[in-house]
């Protein structure tokens, strides 16, 4: 599914070149549910951009379902985007003059996509929001706020959902929940890739794979159950709004 070749990342700062990823070498399987975790620093973040196709690699290879992405542009990045990922963010990332069908059915209004209200709903009552459809941002609880997000991740149906730091700003039974429900979406064939610096929470995926000094440093297993291949189940997950998907 996910397949990177001694990916390394360079910034230049000013007369400065800054080393953010120094040759990392990784896999993922179709339908894995994997935490990344890393101190400040340590190329998580980097990681995590580039395997959102939101960055290029200075040097290496990135193969996203025997697609080399790693030398597109960035056109072409916004349309693997639009077709294969799926964005969850610490802050959710609604529009808040939006009600929660109307945030959730965006990405299929920018890709003309039609009957995107009637999908739209059916992604919130599989969160479990099918009676908060037409509330704003501001009328939901930070629990709710982030399973209208995952909402909006299933609603394109792609393959992969990227989870940055996605219980960050929610109280640890909230946070929980979200883990369930990414649980259930891992159990029915989604692959899961979630940043978080809680060891606590990475231990809700089936790997934990660990960053440090911009190279691979742990790769180990939880226990928890491994899922079906995605292939054999429908759900899937989404590029957040036209930011992500390069609709505007």
């Amino acid at each position: 599914m996910i397949t990177l070749q001694q990916i390394r990342k360079v910034y230049q700062m000013g007369d400065e070149e800054v080393v953010a990823l120094q040759g990392l070498t990784l896999h993922i399987d179709e339908g894995e549910f994997v935490a990344i975790m890393g101190p400040s620093g340590s190329g998580k973040s980097t990681l995590m951009n580039i395997l959102g196709c939101l960055d290029q690699p200075t040097d290496g290879q990135y193969e996203l379902d025997e697609e080399l992405v790693s030398n597109l542009d960035d056109d072409d990045l916004a349309e693997v985007r639009n077709r294969k990922l799926g964005f969850v963010f610490q802050s959710f990332n609604l529009l808040p003059e939006y009600s929660a069908l109307e945030n959730v059915a965006l990405p299929l209004v920018y890709a003309r996509t039609p009957h995107a209200r009637d999908q739209a709903r059916k992604a919130l009552e599989q969160v479990g929001l099918g009676d908060r459809t037409g509330h704003r941002p501001n009328e939901l609880s930070g629990g709710q706020r982030q399973r209208v997000a995952i909402a909006r991740a299933l609603v394109t149906r792609p393959g992969v959902i990227l989870a940055d730091e996605p219980t960050g700003n929610l109280d640890t039974r909230t946070g929980n929940d979200i883990l369930a429900l990414f649980a259930d979406l891992h159990r029915a064939g989604t692959t899961v890739l979630m940043v978080t610096h809680e060891r606590e929470v990475a231990e809700h995926a089936e790997r934990i794979v660990t960053i440090r000094d911009g190279l691979l440093d742990s790769d180990e297993r939880t226990g928890q159950t491994s899922c079906v291949p995605a292939s054999a189940v429908t759900v899937a997950v989404p590029a957040p709004y036209a930011m992500i998907t390069g609709a505007i």
